[in-house]
């Protein structure tokens, strides 16, 4: 993941370029981007080399890529938008119905600033595009975080309430199944809509015993509660360990307010599309 690709997109200049060898994907995915982003610009390409054109015509903001390409996959793509005068920053977004497969064996690249499951629909595709483009706040959502660290709590919170969201921060994992214990009786003054916590923690369960805790002893599906999992740890295999145990997605440290609130804002919103009973 590219931090520095998050940088504000919001202008009335905004240009989107939606790589698919698919003419009927492609226009799916424009009518719901300049349905939901109005003024955006959708430059479809069907190929790696059209795409190189469309780079040559101009900067794009944004640029999704679906894995498999008439002439390459979209890592290669990925590489030429970074390699392109005026585009080092810009998010690129694979698109496949095996993103979750590649983003648990490692396989995308530092060129990838992120990934999205085709199998979740254009709908979601566009509001997973909008929250980079144009990051909607979800005033009132709560959010249980965990964090050993009152320092790094407090400046993490400061982020997130930035966003109107409401935080419950508790310090160790054995508190956070404590309140969705409570949760699950109903007992709660407000619902749990995702857990953000650390994987190295006091106590006897680490962030990622909480995951298991949430996915398999509750029984939440990653729709029904989305898991985030703050790691500095860059071993591959740790993280796909955390991934596989049933985390949605991850932070890695140190910590950059942009990419937090987006994948924050945008599991969000995901759950939203589906009734919390969806698992």
């Amino acid at each position: 993941m590219q931090p520095q690709a998050l940088k504000h997109l919001h202008d009335d200049a905004t240009r989107v370029m939606v790589v698919d060898g698919s003419r009927l994907v492609r226009k799916l995915i424009a009518d719901v981007l300049q349905r939901d982003l109005p003024g955006v610009q959708v430059v479809g390409c069907a190929s790696i080399a059209e795409a190189r054109q469309a780079l040559a015509d101009g900067p794009v903001n944004l640029v999704t890529t679906s894995l498999s390409l008439p002439d390459g996959d979209g890592l290669a793509l990925a590489r030429t938008v970074r390699e392109s005068a005026g585009q080092a920053y810009v998010p690129v977004i694979v698109v496949s119905g095996d993103a979750q497969s590649h983003l648990e064996q490692r396989r995308f690249t530092d060129y990838v600033t992120d990934y999205f499951d085709k199998s979740l629909g254009h709908e979601a595709l566009a509001a997973f595009i909008r929250g980079y483009v144009q990051p909607a706040i979800i005033p009132g959502a709560t959010l249980l975080y965990v964090e050993d660290s009152r320092v790094v709590a407090e400046a993490t919170k400061r982020m997130l309430e930035r966003q109107q969201l409401n935080v419950l921060h508790v310090m160790t994992a054995e508190e956070a199944v404590t309140l969705l214990t409570a949760e699950s009786l109903g007992r709660n003054q407000h619902r749990i809509d995702l857990v953000l916590t650390d994987v190295t923690l006091k106590g006897e369960l680490s962030g990622r015993d909480l995951v298991e805790r949430v996915r398999v002893d509750f029984g939440y599906g990653k729709r029904r509660l989305p898991v985030l999992v703050m790691t500095g740890d860059g071993n591959p295999l740790n993280q796909t360990a955390l991934l596989q145990a049933g985390a949605n997605d991850l932070v890695l440290k140190p910590i950059e307010e942009r990419l937090l609130v987006t994948k924050v804002l945008f599991q969000l919103r995901l759950s939203r599309l589906n009734p919390r009973s969806v698992v």
